[in-house]
């Protein structure tokens, strides 16, 4: 038993991994987080208002609004009391005829300085605390994203935009993936209504894991009496998500922006409001204010799940829990700086997340030759 216990948290990351090919429920589930404070203020509800170059995550069509200006993105969250780290980077880059727009996106999940253990034992017995090594779990995701205007008249836009991803994954030097996968959406704004749907994972998202030990953590590994994993293929299904909103006027000054969407997997049932075998349907609901377009007051709700009662002892009761979220946007010039601030659950002790964002618009020299 003493053998097991030094190796334990290690083989709990790596038993995540090792499957045959097969469709897994939540594979790469670090790209659902979300990106940007603005979208995440609003409860992930965005696939059919997104404007900026967040859109090459949400919905990659919203990109061709983005048209006078090269626009960046950042982002930086924490989650479970900063133990996990969120990045996002975004570029978008319009092109000249104001009806193509390309984008360049980048994302990183990491738990850093996790112990390793495997070693802590000597083979006497006794404890070498000198052995433990620390290394990273790391997830990554590139976008490179292509939209573009379809039909364009002074009350009706539509947009089509795609995504070609690749990920990458690791775990310390033991593991390593590489990943491959298409998104596609559409965008259609016409007079004070919004509406979206995306496809993600359309050609089913793959990666496709290679282990590496050294003989020395081989053998570690086999005197515990563990299986040494060698390679693995890992797939995600396709998923649907469909939005609508509309905008209500407030006067000369303000306004109100409301979105709900409908987030389809086809993977089995989950644990969401709607829950089928194929398909399982889990709501997003979002509302932003705007002040003379300088700031902006958002809320949201989604991840609805049912979960045990708190000071449930028999584990018998369950209630419906949620994810709300709240933010704040402030426009200076050229920048616009968001906050956002979400929980992980509504009950007793929920776990508190603050998302920070800023945007910067740059505008492009023009030719005058052109």
């Amino acid at each position: 038993m003493k053998a097991l216990k030094p190796c334990f948290l290690l083989l709990l990351i790596l038993a995540t991994l090792v499957t045959s090919a097969q469709f897994r429920k939540y594979s790469n589930e670090f790209l659902n987080i979300g990106a940007g404070a603005r979208g995440l203020g609003m409860g992930s509800a965005q696939v059919a208002s997104v404007t900026d170059g967040t859109a090459g995550y949400w919905n990659p069509a919203g990109l061709v609004n983005v048209q006078d200006n090269v626009q960046v993105n950042l982002m930086h969250s924490e989650y479970f009391a900063g133990i996990g780290k969120y990045d996002y980077l975004n570029v978008t880059l319009p092109t000249t005829n104001s009806k193509r727009t390309l984008g360049i996106t980048a994302l990183r999940f990491a738990v850093d300085d996790i112990m390793n253990t495997l070693f802590l034992v000597e083979p006497d017995g006794s404890l070498n605390y000198n052995n433990i090594k620390s290394f990273s779990s790391a997830d990554y995701g590139f976008l490179l994203s292509y939209a573009q205007s379809l039909k364009r008249t002074e009350n009706k836009h539509i947009n089509f935009g795609l995504n070609a991803k690749v990920i990458h994954r690791s775990v310390g030097s033991f593991a390593k993936a590489w990943g491959f996968g298409l998104d596609a959406g559409l965008q259609i704004i016409q007079d004070k209504w919004r509406f979206g749907i995306v496809g993600r994972d359309l050609t089913t998202t793959f990666n496709s894991w290679a282990f590496s030990f050294t003989d020395q953590e081989k053998e570690a590994l086999y005197l515990a009496k563990n299986d040494i994993p060698v390679k693995s293929t890992e797939m995600t299904s396709p998923r649907l998500i469909l939005g609508g909103a509309r905008v209500f006027p407030l006067g000369k000054k303000s306004g109100l922006l409301a979105e709900a969407n409908l987030d389809l997997t086809f993977d089995g049932k989950r644990n969401t409001v709607v829950s089928g075998d194929p398909v399982s349907v889990d709501p997003k609901l979002g509302l932003e204010y705007n002040y003379k377009d300088v700031f902006f007051i958002r809320g949201g709700v989604n991840n609805f799940q049912k979960g045990l009662a708190d000071g449930d002892t028999l584990n018998l009761k369950k209630v419906w829990i949620f994810q709300p979220s709240v933010g704040v946007g402030f426009r200076i010039q050229s920048f616009m700086i968001d906050y956002a601030f979400t929980n992980l659950a509504n009950q007793s002790n929920p776990l508190f997340t603050h998302v920070f964002s800023l945007k910067m618009d740059f505008r492009r020299k023009r030719n005058d030759h052109q």
